[in-house]
């Protein structure tokens, strides 16, 4: 019953909220009309579009396989991992890198919940990540003082917030470092070396969460300072994929 009159009030609330301040989708300019879609400022039918990746995916990484049979070429020819394995969702490219760019530059506020929603989909479909707690990639320090904000922790709030019940645990901090965006997979290991720490207790099984991945060096050094720190199993979850 209170999760019927929860959902009643937040109709309520878009509905009234669209009829003061008329909305668009942030894909295809189109009028949203309804309470789901202002929910989440996308349109019906550019939902429907918005569709995880298909297909044979790298059982390391999550990418799509062009030709290779159960890993991509790029992990084989990586010798040492911590994470044991990692999901990504869409590709950073076209309609979703401005759907990304809507949410982490724009700060589309709604796009949270979209995004937040796919991953509890994805979670409840994947035996092994059902076990896991949810370890939020850290932002960098000052990265709220001059965005104003943490997309990732946003986004872990609103999974919490409809799942009800998720396990999370922010136990990775980090230190200053260098702006990782112009940097190799080599200098971004080397940047983060002994940035990324531990405060409080490890969950034995964690669920790395980020927003992209471009050279998985970031998701590899939380994995390992994880590991570092007793977890057994290091697993990660990118939104999209570079």
């Amino acid at each position: 019953m209170p999760y019927i009159c929860m959902a009643f009030f937040i109709k309520i609330f878009f509905s009234l909220k669209n009829f003061l301040f008329p909305s668009a989708c942030v894909l295809c300019g189109a009028n949203l009309i309804g309470a789901d879609e202002i929910q989440y400022s996308l349109c019906k039918q550019c939902r429907i579009s918005i569709v995880p990746i298909q297909g044979h995916k790298c059982l390391v990484c999550g990418k799509p396989l062009i030709s290779e049979n159960g890993i991509c070429i790029p992990c084989r020819n990586i010798k040492e991992r911590s994470f044991d394995r990692l999901w990504v969702l869409y590709p950073y490219t076209g309609k979703y890198r401005k759907l990304l760019g809507f949410y982490k530059f724009s700060k589309n506020l709604e796009l949270s919940a979209f995004f937040a929603k796919k991953i509890i989909e994805l979670i409840a479909n994947e035996a092994i990540l059902k076990d896991a707690v949810i370890v939020p990639v850290p932002p960098r320090p000052g990265k709220i003082k001059h965005s104003g904000w943490d997309q990732i922790d946003y986004l872990i709030k609103q999974m919490e917030k409809i799942s009800g019940c998720l396990p999370v645990n922010r136990c990775l901090k980090r230190r200053k470092s260098k702006v990782q965006k112009h940097l190799n997979r080599t200098e971004r290991l080397e940047n983060l070396k002994g940035r990324i720490f531990i405060k409080g207790a490890v969950p034995k099984i964690a669920l790395i969460v980020d927003d992209v991945i471009t050279t998985g060096s970031t998701i590899e050094v939380c994995a390992q300072t994880l590991k570092q720190g007793g977890a057994e199993k290091v697993l990660g979850l990118c939104l999209f994929y570079d």
